[in-house]
């Protein structure tokens, strides 16, 4: 329970870019909280194994050359896992840095799981009057030092700042009050397992959720599953209470989740998703002589998909040579769907992507 007494984690990532699924953490900042009093500091800076884009050096200050002999997050997460274990999770936009540290805590084969207390959201609660939220808000709103923006350790210790000003201000009773309401984790139904749903991976794909005797009550896709099926639950959506079971399938990239959303809302006809389009027949021009392959990728994983199309027909997804000479010579017989006709249309309407000529003509029925 979230108290004065409660051991807090208060934490600060740098990352190579917004991403999780994509980019990495290039240095953290953690300060230890107990009985309302700093008890310890640490921050180390990351290498992430990959190059850091211009802008985010400019805003940083962190450059490759400071990495290069930093300790990969894998080398340290066994120390940080323990320095952060039986503790509230504290950050200025908490879904960001705890997102990163569980995808890269993944990576390295541990399991993270904590509460969280997010103090953008506390701020709201606490000063609703006000528009600005972020952190430089908050430092000019407090007068907050900070010596050193953009830098973890720093960062972090402006929202500790933060957390002492506003218990000066409002008092410790109504900061913790506040605190708890906006940490307060969706209630979930019984039958529903919390670790499964935490189980569930920040990365893209799709899921389905079932009732009683197996109904299939919805299906939804997500660039980060977790927090949207968790959000399903936070905003009281029609089925939560219904909920028994949620599958999940990950897949390379967002394409691949949206085209198998499409799928499999008809195949198995959930109770709550809206209603989609009826099969129409083929009335769009194809700008191709043959069938054309969209390649989608997943860098994190070195994973790879090709999703094959022929005359607006979505023939289904290839990740090797077998099944994809399998989808060209006809064994699966394609349909023309308007629903996947959208999809892939503004998909590649979209720069940079990336396609590929396939040989072979299919059949459409």
């Amino acid at each position: 329970m979230l108290s004065l007494e409660a051991p807090l984690a208060i934490v600060d990532l740098e990352t190579t870019g917004g991403e999780p699924a994509r980019d990495r953490i290039t240095e953290i900042g953690v300060i230890a909280v107990d009985g309302f009093e700093v008890s310890s500091e640490w921050s180390t800076l990351v290498n992430p194994g990959a190059a850091i884009p211009a802008p985010i050096q400019a805003l940083t200050g962190i450059t490759s050359e400071m990495l290069a002999a930093a300790p990969r997050f894998g080398e340290l997460a066994g120390a940080l896992h323990e320095r952060l274990a039986g503790r509230v999770f504290v950050a200025h936009n908490a879904r960001f840095d705890y997102g990163f540290l569980r995808r890269e805590f993944e990576r390295a084969g541990i399991r993270f799981l904590a509460k969280t207390l997010c103090t953008v959201r506390l701020s709201r609660r606490l000063y609703p009057a006000h528009s600005g939220h972020n952190l430089d808000s908050l430092i000019e709103r407090h007068g907050l030092e900070c010596r050193a923006r953009h830098r973890a350790l720093p960062d972090a210790d402006a929202v500790w700042q933060f957390l002492r000003a506003a218990a000066r201000e409002h008092g410790d009773e109504v900061l913790w009050v506040a605190a708890r309401q906006v940490a307060r984790q969706p209630a979930l139904p019984p039958h529903l397992d919390r670790a499964a749903i935490e189980d569930i991976p920040e990365a893209p794909g799709v899921y389905v959720v079932y009732g009683e005797a197996g109904r299939a009550l919805y299906v939804g896709m997500s660039r980060s599953m977790r927090s949207r099926v968790l959000q399903h639950f936070s905003a009281g959506t029609a089925w939560a209470s219904e909920a028994r079971r949620i599958d999940w399938q990950r897949t390379v990239g967002e394409l691949g989740a949206l085209l198998r959303e499409g799928k499999l809302v008809k195949e198995l006809e959930p109770a709550y998703n809206r209603r989609l389009r009826r099969p129409q027949a083929p009335c769009m021009d194809w700008p191709h002589a043959g069938p054309l392959g969209i390649v989608e990728r997943d860098l994190e994983r070195e994973a790879a998909e090709i999703h094959v199309i022929d005359r607006w027909c979505y023939l289904g997804a290839a990740s090797c040579d077998a099944e994809l000479a399998e989808l060209l010579q006809g064994a699966r017989a394609p349909r023309f769907d308007y629903d996947h006709y959208r999809i892939l249309a503004r998909h590649l309407a979209r720069k940079g992507v990336r396609t590929m000529k396939l040989a072979g003509p299919c059949t459409v029925s």
